[in-house]
């Protein structure tokens, strides 16, 4: 009998192998900055991770690194990419999936650490990379769509709003303009805000409807 050309040559366990890792950017805007939880390590402080159990999904881990290393529970999040430096850990091969989640402050945890994503340069291993990824995938979901993870509430000023985005993307944005280019996302809700001591203003929800196609370069073009 001819021997079967598919089949290995060798056991799998003959090959060299990496470890397997999750690590979770968790964001969040607080005192109009964004903010990324960490955890204390060996190493410093990084973001909330751990190495994959045997049979266990990426999902379930980065859901057992949040709920072991943070106290987070209930978090909705995503892959965004494998970082495989082989260098990235100097206590061996390590592939780290990299998964990005966005929360309203209110929900972190109580005595959580967070450190602003501009300082993250004093995190442990690649995990400053992993953080510029997430602000970068914050970015491409609030261009279309308004406010997808709902940091700003329910109902909202545009002012409000603005001042969301300015911080999101780092930038001043011309109110009018803002207003134009994601008003497809936006209802008024009939009712005036009470806050404050100025005029009264227009109060808004979301409509879920993806922005316009304009939306995305008017707030990534810092020209604009």
């Amino acid at each position: 009998m001819s021997k079967n050309p598919g089949s290995p040559s060798k056991p799998l366990t003959d090959y060299p192998r990496p470890s397997v890792a999750v690590d979770v950017a968790v964001l969040t805007v607080i005192d109009e900055t964004v903010k990324v939880l960490v955890v204390d390590h060996p190493r410093g402080r990084a973001l909330p991770g751990t190495f994959l159990h045997p049979g266990e999904r990426l999902a379930d881990a980065a859901r057992r690194a949040l709920h072991d290393k943070a106290g987070f529970d209930s978090v909705e999040f995503h892959q965004m990419a494998m970082l495989d430096d082989p260098e990235r850990d100097d206590r061996g091969w390590v592939l780290s999936m990299a998964h990005n989640a966005v929360v309203p402050f209110e929900r972190f945890p109580t005595g959580a650490q967070s450190v602003a994503v501009a300082d993250t340069g004093i995190l442990a291993f690649d995990h400053a990379e992993i953080v510029t990824l997430a602000v970068d995938d914050l970015r491409r979901r609030y261009s279309t769509a308004v406010d997808p993870s709902g940091l700003i509430g329910d109902e909202f000023t545009i002012l409000e709003l603005r001042r969301l985005y300015e911080v999101i993307y780092g930038r001043r944005f011309p109110k009018d303009t803002f207003r134009r280019h994601l008003s497809h996302g936006l209802e008024a809700t009939g009712e005036l805000s009470r806050e404050g001591v100025g005029r009264p203003a227009e109060l808004y929800r979301k409509t879920h409807a993806p922005l316009l196609p304009g939306a995305a370069p008017f707030l990534w073009n810092r020209s604009g």
